[in-house]
């Protein structure tokens, strides 16, 4: 028994596959937008009372943050706030944002903010929902206090913003080369 294939059957076969393939990826796409990951963050209180988050990272346990401080002796305390903890710090600035009480409504003047608006803004889509972490993610308030209280190379990362290791001016090469360092030659194939 004779079996032919022609070119179109395989092309059509071939760009099947491409559109369940890119079908398929955009609906897991979707699945992990729509799912709010739970955070882990350590939250460092700095000298002038506000607070700043030092790590963020993605956690499939509960949320949490570890809250460091110094006392007057320079001794450093640590304290665990446990996800329903955090949920009402976040639950409670919200509201005041809602308000027109919040400094997330305003701009920002320094680096830092209040423990439950440092929250808020880090882990407000995990800990109080989609909505209300696309409401926070819309102001752009909220998104520039954001950018000034949250140093962890977690944030940096997914915001798109540069580290300082990585904000050099010189142009790396597809290999990590330096553009530079790096030689061209040229061949010809053929002859």
């Amino acid at each position: 028994m004779k079996h032919c294939i022609s070119a179109n059957q395989i092309m059509v076969g071939t760009m099947g596959l491409v559109v369940l393939s890119a079908l398929s990826g955009c609906q897991s796409a979707s699945q992990e937008q729509a799912e709010p990951k739970n955070k882990f963050l350590v939250v460092e209180q700095l000298s002038n009372g506000k607070y700043v988050i030092v790590e963020e990272v993605p956690t499939e346990g509960p949320s949490h943050a570890i809250i460091r401080s110094k006392d007057e002796n320079g001794t450093v305390h640590e304290r665990v706030l446990t996800e329903s903890e955090m949920k009402e710090l976040a639950n409670q600035e919200y509201k005041k944002m809602e308000s027109g009480q919040s400094e997330l409504n305003a701009e920002p003047h320094s680096e830092g903010m209040g423990l439950a608006g440092t929250i808020l803004a880090a882990a407000g889509g995990a800990l109080l929902g989609n909505m209300i972490g696309n409401a926070l993610m819309n102001n752009a308030n909220v998104r520039k206090h954001q950018e000034m209280s949250n140093r962890s190379e977690y944030h940096r990362s997914s915001s798109g913003m540069n580290t300082p290791a990585s904000s050099s001016n010189q142009k790396k090469s597809f290999f990590g080369n330096s553009a530079s360092k790096s030689t061209s030659s040229s061949s010809s194939f053929g002859g």
